[in-house]
């Protein structure tokens, strides 16, 4: 099995990647933010949407779902305790399920957090994951519906999985990430040497997503929340790490 995926651009930060089965011809998109840019690349690319797997009920992620369904009768798949939100979902998505569409499988994995009931998908086979605003290159998404213990508990989830992942994050906030993270954690080597790689990327046009989340585990202070380093700088030395995270997450916040 070969699976080919595609990465785009959309709005002005927006990602969307497209994931197509060379074997069975089975194409799946990851969020359905533009229906525009899904077309071009499988008119290009001679491949037919058969499956949407949407993460969370954002419009920037959901939007053009209706429009994509009607034109390729494709089946729409997404989290359960956000159906009331998501217009079109055929199926209905809980944590903890594995979904195969022709040899491509799915698990998904609960990161509610930024939103209620947000999944992320991790394709086994690769070792490739695709979560939406939950985790970004050395960042997180906002905290809109959660309490940060429960965000950070869907983050260990994520962390748990392979040093050798590759994740596609729903935006490209990767340099913004690099100058906060660098503002707290300075003689970080691993991240300097991230915000290196991210700017000469940026200087050059050219994305920083995917990104290698062994890499990320060791740079991203959102997903060292437990690092007692860390928890000094912020001067909660006897903090859980929760609450080590919404420290730094209400620092991001107001950076």
């Amino acid at each position: 099995m070969t699976i080919s995926i595609e990465t785009f651009e959309y709005n002005q930060d927006n990602l969307g990647f497209l994931l197509n089965d060379s074997e069975t011809g089975i194409t799946i998109a990851i969020d359905a933010g533009s229906e525009e840019k899904i077309c071009k690349i499988l008119q290009r690319r001679g491949w037919k949407l058969s499956h949407i797997f949407i993460t969370h009920y954002d419009w920037d992620h959901t939007d053009d779902i209706l429009p994509l369904k009607s034109r390729y009768n494709a089946r729409v798949y997404g989290p359960k305790a956000q159906a009331d939100k998501i217009e079109g979902l055929d199926e209905l998505l809980i944590p903890g399920q594995s979904i195969k569409a022709g040899n491509i499988e799915l698990q998904t994995i609960d990161t509610c957090g930024h939103t209620k009931g947000h999944i992320s998908f991790y394709e086994p086979v690769d070792h490739n994951l695709f979560c939406g605003d939950a985790l970004f290159s050395l960042g997180c998404g906002r905290l809109r519906e959660c309490e940060a213990k429960i965000m950070w508990e869907g983050l260990k989830r994520l962390r748990q999985l392979p040093d050798d992942t590759m994740v596609y994050c729903g935006h490209e906030y990767s340099a913004a990430n690099a100058k906060f993270a660098l503002s707290i954690d300075p003689q970080n080597v691993e991240l300097k040497q991230r915000t290196a790689q991210i700017t000469a990327l940026r200087a050059t046009g050219k994305p920083t997503i995917p990104f290698n989340l062994g890499q990320d585990k060791k740079a991203n202070p959102f997903l060292r929340a437990d690092d007692p380093a860390l928890a000094l700088k912020f001067d909660m030395p006897d903090a859980n790490p929760d609450q080590v995270f919404a420290a730094i997450r209400k620092a991001k916040d107001g950076f």
